[in-house]
């Protein structure tokens, strides 16, 4: 009898879960639910699989608004009507037509509300609604009672709902809590109530509860959530999907192995059986495919996930990883338990990867595919944010009640009332989003499982979110972006172009053994290289003395949160460092984990120790891992397996204080580690970085600075420019490009970095110039590029039209008279096309100030260029000793100059806020800081500039960082012009 159910999914309005939307509804006694969010289905599958584990009959439906404006009430009468409702907000979401007033629906019912004007006649499968509050005032004759129906809505619970309900809508409006109207709210009577107690509204009307009956017994909506939703057959049958994928693995394995590897073979005819076998064949096809596109336009990829433990995936070229090499553990790869596909995660250019996806939407029809949908939520600071704003908070006082929430200025009523409702939002969807990377591709049109919206990406996008579609069995396959894939690829193009030479970047087996690229990992000169280059990986990197790839592969896995939160990370390099200084928890942790000395370093390892261990099956073992980090929303199933778990330790005779140690380490470390595919990816990946680095380092450098990507900020990166021997020139209108330039030696920095240059005039000062030869002189540049005064004043600051001969301030003079409105006209209708007839004018002696110059550099391009950051220093004093001594310094109190690089900022167990600091010194040699909570306290990161820091030396592995008593920003010499 519910027709009109809002779940929290009907975003800053509803505010129940769609399950306890569902227990609530049958605490109730109501036997059928209609789940009706405004203009999305997003849980109407999630809600169906409650239902059924409920005993309610699911009815699919959506409540169509415009605005506030409540139109009408769809209600699917089977899975065709589901279908319909999608598509039409589909087509309102991605062509912008209007919702109409009147619907054309075949298999759907439709419910306007009571009071709102209709201007024809209504059809078969239209009804009105009735509120059970406005049986009183209602007015109807019987002819028409054959017409209405029970429109009880539900949105909240009780008078706490209402409450959170009014909080929502005041965010949803950008509102205070007192402006909102009566329009803008669920209507007073949209609480729970009973079954009997709705009826009771009714028992005057009984042909108004029979029409209900007979719409709601006419409606079924039926969904089989275990059977594949995905394309079925790549070619046009399974068996020939077979056939072909077993063709490319087998010719796979000959470029991969030659000919004469059995061991490959074997394992490759044992895959391919398990593959058939889970109807898997068709996802592979289709990576490949994807793979293939992309080669054939001569991108660069990335394969890593869970996929990379397939030797089938590495003889279709979707990844370059060994399984055999590695051991890669072939149940972390698929197993006969698990309903999902291995993940196919593929990293391509930032620049690329959207004509990927374009080619997948081209390829498989716009009907049949979909960018996958997240959701964000209310969370942490922006749930303060918000409640802050509806309350009417300054921003100030906001700011506060985040960061500083003990302060006493905080014990206040607004802000007391704040914390009070701040849980009763808390991971409530706020605003519908795409993941990262996943797309999916449907035998059915996509809208028989969700309505499509169009975000900012530009492309259909479910309304569903991954744990959704997992749970409908529609697999995902991820195309993602990461610039290091950018540096990787320009790189290459670069060297060819600047020497001619053209590199194979997949030769990855000769890079591992290049002694060079050893000798820069072991010395940690990464800086720039993917995923090695932050401090915190430098750092371990320094500790492991990690020179080859083996070592990398662990250290990638190593630095995620999960290792280090369980305390692992340190044993596992006191372990690395005294390989027979230490006794294993356990013989099983010998046997599983002697390689890793113990320590559980790969998402694999979870699977090793629970089966050894524990005794659960290798697929149980996954399916436990996957629910720990979140990959799994069934809590019953994970409390099954930890109930197996401890039954199976007791069984075994495993003491108490064993298992519940192996327990620990498996809760604090699944939920954030790498498969050891996916670490060695990323080594692959770090070594192709390494290779250009030590070989092509200025090409390489380019190429970073250019994909805007990494740890560090431009600025570092410039300077490793210079310190790889390049020559680092301002932008120059007859030299620069948009984006910075190799010519030689000489790096040109780009167009793009001069923050207040618009984008178009910096195009353009490349395009005209590559179609109509270098600009000549000032007037020439002027007439061919139609620059505006201001725009041409920044370019003449940061002297990027030095090619004339004269200096900044002569040529802000000129500037001034040729910019002249009337002349610029007079010049634009002279008939000449690049000289300017201009009057004679003296310009008078104006002297050059160098000083002055690089503050214009600092203003423009946010970093000096012509003056390094410590000779604008005030002092001459440049610390104790450099910091390439500091590791023969230890225990002791130093003084040096960092110039600041980076911070990180954490959160102690007390709660305390403490920092890990980067810095170079005037050699540009890299350090690290350790800035405990009183010293960070009083002396804070104050940006950017050179800190004198006070502190004492300390090790650990070979590894120096200066624990810090005092820093202090160091002054400049003054700007003259403001002196």
């Amino acid at each position: 009898m519910i027709l009109n159910a809002h779940s929290y999914y009907s975003l800053r309005y509803g505010v129940l879960s769609v399950e306890q939307l569902v227990k609530t509804a049958r605490e109730n006694h109501y036997t059928e639910i209609a789940l009706t969010d405004i203009n999305n289905s997003t849980g109407v599958l999630e809600f169906v699989k409650v239902c059924r584990e409920e005993g309610i009959k699911p009815i699919a439906g959506m409540e169509f608004r415009d605005g506030d404006e409540l139109l009408f009430v769809a209600i699917a009468r089977n899975n065709e009507g589901f279908r319909e409702i999608n598509e039409l907000l589909t087509n309102h979401n991605l062509q912008g037509t209007k919702l109409p007033v009147q619907p054309d629906f075949i298999h759907c019912y439709v419910i306007y509300p009571y009071g709102k004007a209709i201007n024809y006649a209504l059809k078969e499968n239209e009804y009105i609604g009735i509120r059970p509050s406005q049986m009183k005032r209602m007015a109807y004759g019987k002819h028409q009672q054959q017409k209405y129906v029970i429109l009880y809505a539900l949105t909240y619970k009780d008078s706490d709902g209402y409450n959170t309900h009014k909080r929502l809508r005041a965010v949803n409006n950008n509102l205070l809590l007192s402006q909102l109207q009566p329009y803008q709210l669920a209507g007073t009577d949209e609480y729970i109530m009973s079954k009997e107690e709705l009826l009771a509204c009714f028992q005057s009307s009984p042909q108004i509860i029979e029409n209900t009956k007979q719409l709601i017994n006419d409606c079924n909506f039926e969904f089989d959530f275990k059977a594949p939703k995905n394309k079925k057959t790549y070619t046009d049958s399974e068996y020939d999907d077979r056939l072909l994928l077993e063709k490319l693995a087998f010719d796979g394995l000959e470029y991969r192995y030659g000919k004469q590897n059995r061991f490959a073979a074997e394992r490759v005819k044992k895959e391919l059986e398990i593959i058939s076998n889970l109807n898997f064949c068709t996802y592979f096809l289709i990576a490949w495919d994807v793979i293939r596109y992309s080669m054939q336009k001569g991108y660069y990829h990335v394969g890593r996930g869970s996929g990379a433990n397939s030797i089938v995936a590495y003889c279709l070229k979707l990844t370059d990883v060994c399984p055999i090499e590695l051991d890669l553990y072939f149940e972390r790869f698929l197993n006969p338990k698990r309903k999902t596909p291995p993940d196919f995660d593929i990293d391509y250019s930032w620049k690329e990867r959207d004509d990927v996806l374009q080619y997948i939407f081209k390829r498989y029809g716009h009907q049949y595919t979909a960018l996958l949908g997240a959701m964000s939520t209310f969370s942490d600071r922006s749930i303060i944010r918000e409640m802050g704003k509806v309350y009417g908070l300054p921003k100030e006082d906001i700011d506060r009640l985040i960061k500083e929430p003990a302060s006493i200025l905080n014990k206040n009523e607004i802000c007391m009332e704040i914390l009070k409702h701040y849980d009763s939002i808390q991971e409530y969807p706020n605003v519908r989003s795409i993941h990262a990377g996943g797309i999916l591709i449907s035998e059915l049109p996509i809208t028989y499982y969700s309505a499509l919206d169009l975000p900012p990406k530009g492309m259909p996008t479910v309304q569903f979110d991954m744990y959704t579609a997992e749970d409908i069995s529609l697999d995902k396959l991820d195309i993602l972006s990461q610039r290091g894939i950018g540096h990787i690829k320009e790189a290459v193009t670069i060297i060819e172009n600047n020497r001619k030479s053209k590199i194979d970047i997949h030769d990855v087996k000769r890079f591992q053994t290049d002694e060079k690229i050893a000798k820069h990992l072991k010395e940690n000169d990464n800086i720039g290289c993917f995923y090695i280059e932050s401090p915190a990986m430098r750092g371990l990197l320094k500790k492991l003395k990690c020179d080859n790839y083996l070592s990398l592969v662990a250290a990638s896995s190593i630095i995620r949160p999960g290792v280090a939160r369980s305390g692992m990370m340190k044993q596992y390099i006191q372990r690395f460092h005294n390989p027979t200084g230490f006794k294993y928890l356990h013989p099983v942790m010998e046997e599983q984990l002697k390689e890793t000395y113990g320590v559980m370093v790969y998402q694999e390892d979870v699977l090793k120790v629970v089966h050894h261990f524990a005794g659960l099956d290798l697929a149980d073992g996954d399916v436990l891992r996957r629910m720990m980090s979140g990959k799994g929303r069934r809590k019953k199933q994970l409390d099954e397996l930890t109930d197996k778990f401890f039954r199976n330790c007791i069984e075994r005779g495993h003491s108490k204080e064993v298992s519940m140690e192996v327990w620990r380490q498996i809760e604090s470390f699944a939920g954030y580690s790498f498969s050891k595919a996916h670490s060695a990816s990323y080594a692959v990946e770090s070594y192709q970085s390494l290779f250009l680095k030590v070989h092509y380092p200025l090409e390489f450098m380019v190429a970073v600075i250019n994909n805007f990507g990494g740890f560090y900020n431009t600025r570092v990166y410039v300077n490793e420019a210079r310190k790889a021997g390049g020559t680092i020139m301002l932008p120059c209108v007859n030299k620069s490009n948009y984006y910075t330039t190799l010519y030689g030696t000489s790096v040109y920095l780009g167009f793009v970095h001069i923050k207040t240059l618009e984008q178009d005039i910096a195009q353009n000062i490349e395009l005209e110039r590559n179609r109509n030869g270098e600009y000549t002189s000032l007037e020439n540049f002027i007439l061919r590029t139609a620059i505006s005064l201001e725009q041409l004043r920044i370019l003449i600051r940061m002297d990027a039209l030095r090619f004339t001969g004269q200096n900044k301030r002569q040529l802000l003079w000129e500037a001034h008279m040729l910019c002249n409105k009337e002349k610029a006209i007079n010049y634009a209708s002279a008939g000449s096309m690049f000289t300017l007839q201009t009057p004679h004018w003296e310009i008078p002696a104006l002297t050059e100030n160098k000083l002055e110059d690089v503050y214009d550099e600092i203003e423009l391009l946010e970093f000096p260029v012509s003056m390094n950051e410590f000779d604008l220093l005030k002092t001459t004093f440049r610390g104790d000793f450099k910091v390439k001594d500091l590791i023969h310094n230890v225990g002791k109190t130093v003084r040096v100059l960092g110039n600041y690089i980076a911070y990180k900022h954490v959160t102690t167990i007390r709660g305390e806020r403490m920092a890990f600091g980067t810095f170079t010194d005037e050699d540009g040699t890299y350090f690290d800081t350790t800035n405990f909570p009183p010293s960070l306290k009083q002396y804070p990161f104050k940006g950017w500039g050179v800190y004198l820091i006070q502190g004492k030396v300390t090790e650990e592995f070979g590894y120096a960082t200066i624990e810090v008593e005092k820093m202090a920003r160091l002054s400049l010499q003054p700007d003259p012009r403001y002196n």
